[in-house]
């Protein structure tokens, strides 16, 4: 908890110390926005992590895309070379051209393993989900922002006893809450 907010909650409970009812029900309204913000931030990394998860399993995904690229056009050129040589007719070098071209095409469409074809499926897919997580990552961010926020708010209507902060960091509070609610239930 930053310094700002410890001060601001021990002036809230030297308050409530001194019998003043609001002053106390400010108090719990702090302890619970503290509570939900603490929930919101473990969303917050937990979609942060999946997000990096899904990033460098999209990466690899890509990088093995390009390698099973690399391997094709280097087997159509083997082909291309073997098919342009004067005894290209030759049953021996036909072939190897066939194995070559045969191999090229694995390469882009594999359905028992991963073709070029399935590959891109695959990473594509991942791109969403990775998408879906960074998405939630920055609800989370703003939920965070605004729990923060009506923390202070609470907590500087005690000191200046303006009670209608404490009404409004109530607002913020339960707004930010029901977003942060939102985004783990995937409505958000």
């Amino acid at each position: 908890m930053s310094e700002s907010l410890e001060r601001a909650h021990e002036t809230i409970h030297e308050h409530a110390n001194h019998g003043d009812g609001w002053a106390r029900g400010v108090a719990v309204l702090v302890s619970v926005l503290a509570a939900v913000l603490a929930l919101t931030e473990i969303g917050q990394k937990t979609s942060q992590n999946a997000y990096l998860t899904e990033h460098i399993a999209l990466s690899n995904d890509w990088a093995f895309y390009q390698a099973k690229n690399q391997r094709s056009v280097i087997r159509i050129t083997e082909a291309e070379v073997l098919a342009s040589l004067p005894n290209a007719s030759d049953p021996a070098i036909q072939a190897r051209i066939e194995q070559a071209r045969d191999y090229a095409a694995r390469m882009r469409d594999d359905p028992a393993a991963d073709g070029m074809k399935q590959l891109a499926d695959q990473a594509h897919a991942r791109e969403a989900e990775r998408d879906e997580y960074a998405h939630r990552y920055h609800g989370y961010e703003y939920a965070v922002g605004a729990l923060e926020l009506a923390i202070v708010l609470a907590s500087v209507s005690v000191v200046t006893r303006i009670r209608v902060m404490s009404i409004g960091a109530g607002i913020v509070g339960v707004a930010a809450a029901a977003a942060s609610v939102g985004i783990a239930l995937h409505l958000l």
